[in-house]
């Protein structure tokens, strides 16, 4: 093991998916092992405060920026911080809280690739990018039944919020090395957040594992449900890895052997060895689905964090 924490980025607009991602990611690797930051905790003012001036949490000017990134350069060399707390609920700050890293540290929120100094202390920097239709459709199932808002307030927070979405959370895309969407099937009319199709951008920046025996299969039902190919992204050249959501485990077994065969320690997370934790999904009716878009992703983050740990 690395004598210092792993530091995973997980970045995104509101409702993206981040603490959804961070949750499973933590649970795979366990979370005895993993601290999870949230830099949202980071704001400078509070709801109402915000309010008052017209700014909203997703300025720069409204988050301590430089506070992060004394707390990441800590943390990479394993000292302790103290990290404030922000209540979505209240709107309010709670009192900070004592945090001791542990082997893997996952640091979620909105700014988090914003500067240059915060950007370095990362191992691997991930980028959550889905439609903006869907993004809506979850932010408004989140706000409404958690955060107390109508579905009228959550619209019109987005609307006042598009300007510094596209000023200064998307432009982080490009300091990504993983972009992933989750995206409801072309073919499917109606809006769900159940069996998406996954589509992952694999950047060079960091060493991807080998996943050419894709490309080379026969098996037309395979490469039906998961495909390889190469695109540009930001005028990059990237691999891109697409998912179906009603893969079957027979079509994603070959990809997931891949990833164990370079990394042996991840065999033990295998969705196919029966891992519960990976790739789950609640249904609206409370029943536990598995999704083999969402466990691919979990599982490749994963084999990142690992490479990045020295464990083989």
């Amino acid at each position: 093991m690395s004598p210092r924490p792993i530091i995973l980025g997980i970045v995104g607009d509101s409702a993206a998916g981040k603490t959804t991602l961070t949750r499973g990611i933590a649970k795979v690797l366990g979370e005895d092992d993993v601290t999870v930051i949230c830099t949202d905790d980071y704001h400078r003012y509070d709801r109402k405060q915000r309010a008052e001036m017209g700014i909203s949490a997703l300025h720069p000017d409204c988050n301590y920026l430089d506070i992060i990134e004394q707390h990441l350069a800590l943390l990479r060399v394993g000292k302790s911080i103290l990290k404030p707390i922000y209540n979505h609920h209240s709107g309010e700050f709670d009192a900070p809280e004592y945090i001791q890293p542990k082997k893997f540290v996952i640091v979620e929120g909105l700014l988090g690739y914003s500067t240059r100094a915060a950007r370095d202390c990362y191992d691997v920097k991930v980028y959550l990018a889905p439609p903006e239709d869907l993004r809506a459709f979850w932010k408004v199932k989140r706000d409404t039944r958690k955060r107390g808002y109508t579905e009228e307030q959550v619209m019109e927070q987005m609307r006042k919020r598009e300007y510094d979405s596209e000023h200064f959370i998307r432009p982080q895309r490009q300091w990504s090395d993983i972009i992933v969407s989750f995206c409801p099937p072309e073919d499917e009319a109606s809006q769900s957040d159940l069996l998406l199709d996954g589509r992952l951008i694999l950047r060079p920046t960091i060493s991807q594992p080998d996943l050419s025996e894709i490309l080379e299969s026969t098996d037309n039902q395979q490469k039906s449900a998961v495909r390889l190919g190469l695109t540009r992204d930001m005028r990059q050249p990237a691999d891109l890895l697409e998912i179906d959501g009603h893969a079957t485990a027979n079509q994603v077994q070959a990809l997931e052997r891949m990833l164990c065969n370079e990394v042996s320690h991840l065999g033990q997370f295998c969705s196919l060895n029966g891992n519960e934790d990976i790739g789950k999904v609640v249904g609206t009716t409370g029943e536990a689905l598995q999704s083999f878009p969402l466990a691919i992703t979990q599982l490749l983050i994963t084999y990142h964090m690992l490479k990045a740990a020295g464990v083989n």
